[in-house]
Parts: structure tokens; C-alpha cells; sequence
């Protein structure tokens, strides 16, 4: 019975605005409504500026220059080591001229189709938001982007991924453990 009536004199409280007066009750309400308002704030406010709003301006150089963007993360982290990083870790590594010779061609090769694909999603995501801002997305063209893009995004990671299986071939065991060890797996 007692929990009954401190529930009613809890409501009670609350709706007589606890003893505040008219003007405390009120400026009570709109910190209440301006705690909301700025809560409802959207975390991609700052995306509106963006030249392609999907894609910040690292992400955008990262895909125009054939970075990683953390797509071979399964390979770095499990022991398949990357051709930019054992190409800058060589003499610490211990790799002969064959070795340089050969992870520096698989960089080459990884770095130009990365490249070649970033370029081509850049593009796509640029037409994608184009056609939204000026409103003539279709679902037929908004189907189109979104599965040529994710064709692209797929060709690309699995671009990273083969440089780091190609890779981790041209090396000995030792040169992988020191490789994890000098990278700080």
C-alpha cells in the first residue's frame, strides 16, 4: 500500500511541477525541449558539406590513390602480411633482392587496379548522390548504382586480399613472425 501511495504523490509532484512556479516550470520545460531538439540532431549534419555526401575526404583519397581503407583486415591481422608494409619494412625483414624484387611487382599490380577500381567507385558514388540532389533517382537507376558499386567494392577488397595471400607466399615463416612482431601483433 505504501509503494501505491508514493507513486501517487510522485505523479502528484510531477504534474504540480513539483512547487516550482509558473516561470521556473517553464523554463524547465524548454531546457526539456532543447535537450530534445538537440538529441534528435542527425551525427550526419556535417556530411552536408561533403562534395559526395556517402564518402568523407579520406575515403575519397583513399580509393583515388589505392589505399587499403582497411579492406584486407582478415589477411593483416591473421598473419598475411602486406606489400606496402614489407616493402617498408624490407631490411628489417631481411628480404633478399628476389624478394623486393617480387613484392614490390605484387604492390605495383595491386596498387594499379586498386587505383583503376577507386576511381570507377568514385565516380559511381558521385553520380549516385548527383541524382539524388538534383531528384531524379529512379529505382531503376538506384539499383544500378548501388549493385555496380557494390560489384566494385568487392573486386576491390578481394584486389587487397590476393596482394596479401601473394605476398605472404614470397616470404619465409620467420620473415611473417617478424613481420607481426615489428607491426605490434
Amino acid at each position: 500500500m505504501r509503494s501505491t501511495w508514493s507513486l501517487v504523490v510522485c505523479f502528484a509532484a510531477a504534474v504540480s511541477g513539483c512547487g516550482m512556479s509558473g516561470e521556473e516550470h517553464e523554463r524547465d520545460v524548454a531546457a526539456g525541449h532543447a535537450a530534445q531538439a538537440q538529441h534528435n540532431h542527425s551525427g550526419y549534419v556535417s556530411h552536408q558539406t561533403r562534395e559526395i555526401k556517402a564518402l568523407s575526404a579520406d575515403e575519397v583519397e583513399g580509393y583515388l590513390s589505392g589505399a587499403g581503407l582497411g579492406m584486407a583486415l582478415p589477411a593483416e591481422l591473421n598473419s598475411y602480411p602486406g606489400p606496402r608494409h614489407v616493402l617498408e619494412l624490407a631490411d628489417s625483414l631481411g628480404l633478399n633482392q628476389e624478394q623486393v624484387v617480387e613484392v614490390r611487382r605484387i604492390f605495383d599490380s595491386m596498387e594499379s587496379q586498386a587505383i583503376d577500381l577507386g576511381v570507377q567507385i568514385v565516380e559511381l558514388e558521385g553520380q549516385l548522390d548527383l541524382e539524388f540532389a538534383e531528384r531524379s533517382i529512379t529505382p531503376a537507376r538506384l539499383t544500378s548504382f548501388t549493385d555496380k558499386i557494390a560489384g566494385l567494392q568487392g573486386r576491390l577488397r578481394a584486389v587487397h586480399l590476393q596482394a596479401h595471400l601473394e605476398v605472404t607466399a614470397a616470404l619465409t615463416l620467420e620473415q611473417r613472425q617478424t613481420y607481426d612482431r615489428l607491426r605490434g601483433y
